[in-house]
């Protein structure tokens, strides 16, 4: 049994738990109000960008070049045109290029992505790659459970579930997840148990992530 395998029990149910949330659901049926999509849309955003240091900590520490250099596609992918299509997604929902700029990290979002950056920043790359996990396994496995109900009338919604249910998204997950496995297979048992809970802390922070945005979380002081 691949790690992957071994540690898919354990986040089945926060993947069912996101998918159960109020913000996939009413993506998943078309009925999700504009605002708290608009509060998820500006903070990906901000997430995008430090996700892409992880990316370059990624090419940085990678063992192998061809490891080195799908991390510098990633990075290259992420702030020449995931970027570009985020801003344009955003301009649907009537959110500016000026208005993603200027939102500040919830704190949420801003927990999330420290933790993710001083993990690729000081871990080892094991715990970089199960840190990263979660995020394209989450997001291609919502958008396959929603997909499976149906897609909605709305169409940036329908967008969305097209996006995490491409081939192409497809592809990466299982890139990280095979990833994931090979560092694995070389690893101590204390290196899988910190894989272990590298992953599952970020598999809890993807759903704090659309609970913050259902909520509209913000800074209390």
């Amino acid at each position: 049994m691949s790690f992957t395998e071994d540690v898919a029990p354990a986040v089945e149910p926060i993947w069912t738990a996101i998918e159960r949330h109020p913000m996939v659901a009413g993506i998943g049926d078309g009925t999700l109000d504009r605002e708290p999509f608009a509060y998820w849309v500006k903070q990906d955003y901000r997430y995008l960008i430090e996700y892409s240091r992880v990316f370059a900590y990624g090419a940085g520490r990678a063992p192998s070049l061809d490891e080195m250099g799908k991390f510098a596609e990633l990075l290259a992918g992420t702030l020449n045109t995931e970027m570009d299509l985020h801003r344009a997604y955003a301009a649907e929902f009537g959110i500016s290029s000026e208005e993603l700029e200027a939102t500040d990290p919830s704190p949420t979002t801003q927990a999330y992505t420290d933790f993710l950056v001083r993990t690729a920043a000081v871990d080892s790359f094991g715990e970089l790659i199960a840190a990263l996990v979660p995020c394209m396994w989450g997001f291609h496995e919502t958008g396959k459970r929603l997909a499976a109900d149906g897609l909605p009338d709305h169409p940036q919604y329908r967008e969305w579930i097209e996006m995490y249910t491409s081939d192409e998204f497809a592809e990466l997950t299982t890139w990280c997840l095979e990833l994931m496995d090979r560092v694995a297979d070389d690893a101590e048992p204390e290196g899988l148990e910190r894989f272990r809970e590298h992953l599952l802390t970020s598999a809890r922070y993807e759903y704090r992530f659309w609970d913050a945005a259902w909520e509209q979380e913000d800074w209390t002081v």
